[in-house]
Formats: structure tokens, C-alpha cells, sequence
């Protein structure tokens, strides 16, 4: 068979049509909130959420605290694997922006990152069969070992000559991956860090949403439409599943952004702006702006002042390098400057 003729089966539904139409009105919404609010922190708190949340879904047990103590260098009390996973997602999630999703190498390296230190073929096809059990019943048989890398290429030549919507065919490649379950294990992960990946390069604000906080929080209906779409011989049924999952994030990450914008846009009326009229005329220290402020206290300065304007993205160090330097000065960013 040509690896390019493949077309994996499903068909659109009036679910997954509507689906794509909320998230793109959402998404719509989150470009203009994203422009004026704290994105950079944002960010990295969902990043964390996201791991937390893909890691669980496979029985890991840290909860969100513990993996942002170690992702911030912290000892934390746990299974040495558990927190050996925790690192390597982050690894992996950080890593993403240098992945082609159309590349076997890449989603090998991606695989190899996410399971280093925990399997033996980490980064490697599976060389034996494999079973998925619920509890003690089996409920998929995956391809032989020998049919993966050829249903992979078809695959990803499939994501790669697609005209379909990156929401429909990020849901199709997640489900084709898990149908196909190419590694020994990190199956499930791969598969959610990919469609992360795919909707990503189609929309960066896709880094924003912790879609697998969602799955997490219903995680029966993730295993229920993966099972339906077996049984189907289609993945229609997990399309719809994961539209309305990333439907649902979308909305919620509109409310959380909403609530951060407002506490920019409170901070820009008061201390903020005070920081950013003074550097109007060019990068200052800290110990000149307290002066012209009028304040003595350093730690209410940073609190109330300096933090804020930094976290707002209305300022910025002149030496981001070297936050601690004692030449470190504070400007306001390129686009408030303009």
C-alpha cells in the first residue's frame, strides 16, 4: 500500500461542526485578552497543570504542588519514577517547539524524552506485541510489532497531506496512535503531547490550554470513546470527545484569562503606571525609581511596583540574563516604548 493513499475512517458530525465553531469563537476571544495580560505566567502555570494532569491520567500520584516544587529545583518526597516522569515531561513540553508533527525522527526524540530512565526502548518502536487491559479484561489487541513503522509513515504522510481542520485531524492522529500504541509504554502521553504539538502549530495559543486537565477530569469518557471508536472501527466518536474537551478548556481558560486581564488592567491604573511614565525617558534602577517615588522600603517596591509591571509585560530588565546584577536596570518593553 502507498503510505500517502491511507485516509484514516471517521466522519463529521454535527458534534464535531459545532465543536469547531465554539472553539474558534473562543479562541478569537483569547487573542484579544492575550494582547493585554500577564501571557508569560500564564503560561507556565498551565504548563505545569498539563503535565500534572497527562502524568496522572497514568496513575502518577504528585500532586500540582509537588511538580512546580520540582520543576523549581525543590526536594520533594516521592517515587523516585513518579518525580523521574514529572522531569521528563517538563523536558519534553518544553522541547515541543522544535518538533515537526509530520516527523518520524521527532516523535521518536519526543517518545525518548518523555520515557528516559523509565522503559528500555525509550525513543524506539516496541519490538513485541502489546495488550490494553481494563482491570483484567483485554480490551484492544495492538497491529503486530513488525506492521508499526509502516503504519506510522502512513500516518503521519496522512497529517502531513491533510487538508482537514488541525481540530479534527490532531483528534484523528491521537486516536490512530493509540489504535496503532506503537511504543511499550508513554503511549497515551505521546499521543496528548502530540495533539498539543499539532494544534500548537496551528494556533500558539493552543500552549496556553491545559486540555489534559480536562481529559483528566473525565477520564472515563477519554477511555469510553477511544473503546467506542475501536469497537466502530472509526474515530468519529473520540473526535467528538475531544472537540468537546478542548471546547470545554477553552472556556475555562477564557475565564482565567478574563480575571487576569482585569488585575493587569487594576495594576496599570495605579503602581504600574507610575513605573512606566518614569520610563518613558529611558532604563532606570531600582534605587532610582524608589527615589522619585519616594519610597525607602525595597521589598514593598518590588511587591507593589516592580513585580507587577514585570509580570504585566510593561517592563522589562535590561539585563534578563542576569536578574541579580548590580548594573541590572528596568525599561519599558519594545511595544509600550513605541
Amino acid at each position: 500500500m502507498n503510505k500517502r493513499s491511507y485516509t484514516p475512517p471517521y466522519e463529521l458530525t454535527s458534534k464535531i461542526l459545532d465543536s469547531v465553531e465554539q472553539i474558534g469563537e473562543r479562541l478569537g476571544r483569547l487573542k484579544a485578552i492575550a494582547v493585554r495580560t500577564a501571557v508569560p505566567k500564564l503560561r507556565r502555570g498551565n504548563r505545569i497543570k498539563t503535565i500534572q494532569a497527562s502524568l496522572e491520567i497514568e496513575g502518577n500520584t504528585l500532586t500540582v504542588q509537588q511538580v512546580t516544587a520540582i520543576l523549581s529545583g525543590q526536594r520533594v518526597l516521592g517515587q523516585p519514577r513518579e518525580i523521574q516522569e514529572v522531569r521528563n515531561a517538563f523536558n519534553a513540553y518544553e522541547q515541543m517547539g522544535n518538533f515537526s508533527p509530520c516527523d518520524c525522527n521527532d516523535l521518536l526524540a519526543a517518545h525518548g524524552l518523555l520515557m528516559a530512565g523509565l522503559v528500555d526502548e525509550s525513543g524506539k518502536f516496541r519490538s513485541g506485541g502489546v495488550g490494553i487491559f481494563r482491570g483484567t479484561k483485554v480490551t484492544h489487541m495492538a497491529p503486530p510489532a513488525k506492521r508499526v513503522p509502516q503504519l506510522i509513515a502512513q500516518l503521519l504522510a496522512w497529517l502531513k497531506n491533510s487538508q482537514e481542520h488541525p481540530l479534527i485531524t490532531s483528534s484523528v492522529f491521537h486516536y490512530e496512535l493509540e489504535f496503532i500504541h506503537p511504543f511499550a509504554d508513554g503511549n497515551g502521553r505521546i499521543g496528548r503531547l502530540w495533539q498539543t504539538l499539532i494544534l500548537s502549530r496551528w494556533q500558539p495559543l493552543f500552549s496556553l490550554l491545559p486540555i489534559e486537565s480536562v481529559i483528566r477530569d473525565r477520564q472515563k469518557e477519554y477511555y469510553a470513546a477511544l473503546g467506542q471508536s475501536d469497537a466502530d472501527a472509526a474515530a468519529t466518536a473520540f473526535i467528538e470527545f475531544m472537540l468537546n474537551a478542548i471546547a470545554q478548556a477553552t472556556r475555562e481558560i477564557t475565564l482565567e484569562t478574563d480575571q487576569v486581564s482585569d488585575q493587569v488592567s487594576d495594576q496599570v491604573s495605579d503602581q504600574v503606571k507610575k513605573i512606566a511614565e518614569m520610563l518613558r525617558h529611558g532604563p532606570q534602577s531600582a534605587s532610582e525609581l524608589m527615589s522619585k517615588l519616594g519610597l525607602s522600603h525595597r521589598p514593598s517596591f518590588r511587591q507593589n511596583y516592580l513585580r507587577p509591571a514585570l509580570d504585566a509585560g510593561i517592563i522589562e530588565m535590561t539585563r534578563p540574563d542576569k536578574p541579580q546584577a548590580k548594573n541590572q536596570k528596568y525599561q519599558l518593553k519594545r511595544q509600550q516604548a513605541e
